[in-house]
């Protein structure tokens, strides 16, 4: 006599789909901790600000308006298309050669902040090394975000006086 098949309490494409969601569910934490940071700026020195000062990864100076402080936004709607945030995405963490923080904008987006204040990228620089957005004036003022001031340039030395008031 032959015996019925057992039949399995679960189909097999649901048991597939149990086992992928077990497999994912394993893995997902280890992949989200691995992409929890990023490097969004480095610093250079300024010539023209004589000053080190926090730039995008590609070179560029990153500022902040003197107005937004302790979560105040000034630079909204307008302004935004001469002042480019610096944003990461939701629940990234920024890094780079400073401690650097973020804050959520009011249109949802992550801003990264240094010392509290938001960064922007300014419309008018145009290459490595340009602060044409330095000391502009709007609600408040707008600085590049300075990590130190420029070692200082050793004065030229003055040259002792010749006894002879002709050369040879």
């Amino acid at each position: 006599m032959r015996r019925a098949a057992k039949s399995d309490p679960l189909p097999s494409p649901i048991r597939f789909a149990l086992l992928a969601t077990a497999v994912a569910a394993l893995l997902l934490p280890a992949a989200a901790g691995a992409a929890t940071s990023k490097l969004v700026a480095k610093q250079a020195q300024n010539a023209t600000l004589g000053r080190t000062v926090l730039t995008t990864t590609k070179g560029r100076t990153l500022y902040s308006l003197s107005a937004e402080t302790k979560g105040r936004f000034i630079c909204t709607g307008a302004c935004l298309a001469t002042w480019h945030p610096l944003v990461v995405p939701a629940g990234v963490k920024p890094t780079g050669p400073v401690k650097l923080g973020t804050i959520e904008r009011p249109d949802g987006r992550t801003q990264v902040t240094f010392k509290g204040r938001p960064l922007y990228g300014f419309a008018g620089d145009s290459k490595r090394g340009d602060a044409n957005g330095e000391g502009i004036e709007d609600v408040g003022t707008w600085h590049a975000a300075v990590t130190a001031a420029a070692a200082p340039q050793p004065e030229p030395q003055p040259q002792p006086e010749s006894p002879y008031p002709y050369p040879y």
